[in-house]
């Protein structure tokens, strides 16, 4: 049984968490406090295994919390985040200091969408009770439909022939990949090919996310424009809201954003931008998936290594949750398994 701990000063988000995750199977909230300080009493007291938490609070905000509880007694946290752009560096701020992943706050104002919203908090919380840990340094459910990557882009039968030899770099992550692209990203020198990056990721989020990575990395890290060439010593980061493709102009590399259906779920999606890597870049292209839920990117992976991608892999250890890697290795397509700490040299080394 999961045992969860809601932190937020709105009996109403409360109540309506409250009555969200007590309805999962294999999960109990097991109580809920209206500021840290009531918080930190109910942990001692409760021994939850899941907290959700709240950013702004009265007295202390999450954030200073979140900081605290992660130095003296780390555990899975699940902020409960505003899907703006200041809420979004706030959270980034979170994911930083250790928080596994969030959700946006429940609008109570419309019962449209609470199904939705629902299976996607129940999910995230299940996978942050068996996410590692890492504190940073120093009615019935409405499915929706389910669209594979020929929803965007059709599969090719038959290979193309490739007129580069540029190398290009593609990258898949979903939870705790904000932190392990900012780690794969701040190794690299500036003379690597270009990168482009599908990290699941609310619309607000990715501009101000690409921003932060880019003040720490020698590589040049932008969110993704559609029709802007894709150049060496640069990342780009698909947009919150679009798929982001590869395609070919000439020996150029070009980002294409497509506003199809979300596939897999997802929107970007992994396995869209893998599937373009297979059809325009083939073997010049290096496919790496890092942590993430799920299995979005698989089948894209299975994809590239058909057409001589080489194909790595985060490992189980260094990942937050080892779902979308592991589904990679589990079908046969990963040529390398490697702790987060040594992806950046290795990638070096191929592109080399």
């Amino acid at each position: 049984m999961i045992k969860v701990l809601i932190v937020d000063d709105s009996a109403l988000v409360r109540q309506l968490l409250t009555e969200i995750l007590d309805k999962a199977p294999g999960m109990k909230v097991v109580g809920t406090a209206i500021d840290p300080f009531a918080a930190r009493e109910k942990i001692k007291k409760l021994s939850p295994d899941v907290l959700t938490l709240d950013i702004e609070m009265p007295r202390m905000d999450g954030i200073t919390f979140l900081g605290n509880l992660m130095r003296l007694r780390p555990m899975p946290v699940v902020m409960i985040s505003t899907l703006t752009e200041a809420g979004a560096d706030v959270t980034l701020q979170a994911l930083e200091l250790g928080a596994v992943d969030f959700v946006s706050k429940p609008k109570m104002d419309v019962a449209q969408g609470l199904d939705e919203y629902a299976q996607e908090i129940i999910a995230k919380v299940r996978a942050a009770a068996g996410a590692r840990v890492r504190a940073m340094q120093s009615p019935p459910k409405k499915i929706e439909e389910k669209h594979s990557a020929d929803a965007v882009l059709s599969k090719q039968t038959k290979a193309r022939h490739f007129r580069t030899t540029d190398k290009i770099i593609g990258i898949g992550s979903s939870t705790g990949g904000t932190e392990a692209i900012k780690s794969v990203l701040a190794g690299l020198p500036p003379d690597m090919p270009g990168i482009v990056i599908c990290q699941h990721i609310p619309a607000a989020f990715s501009k101000p996310f690409a921003n932060r990575v880019n003040a720490m990395c020698k590589v040049a890290v932008s969110e993704a424009v559609n029709g802007q060439q894709i150049l060496p010593g640069h990342a780009y980061i698909a947009p919150g809201d679009q798929h982001l493709l590869v395609e070919r102009d000439g020996a150029r590399y070009v980002c294409t954003l497509n506003d199809g259906p979300p596939v897999n779920r997802h929107k970007p999606s992994v396995d869209v931008l893998f599937r373009s890597l297979a059809q325009n870049a083939g073997s010049n292209a290096i496919g790496l998936m890092l942590t993430g839920m799920g299995a979005d990117g698989a089948e894209g992976m299975g994809e590239m290594k058909e057409t001589g991608s080489t194909i790595i892999v985060q490992d189980e250890k260094t990942s937050v949750v080892w779902g979308m890697p592991g589904e990679v290795v589990k079908r046969g397509f990963a040529d390398e398994v490697l702790p987060l700490h040594k992806i950046a040299h290795r990638l070096i080394s191929l592109a080399r």
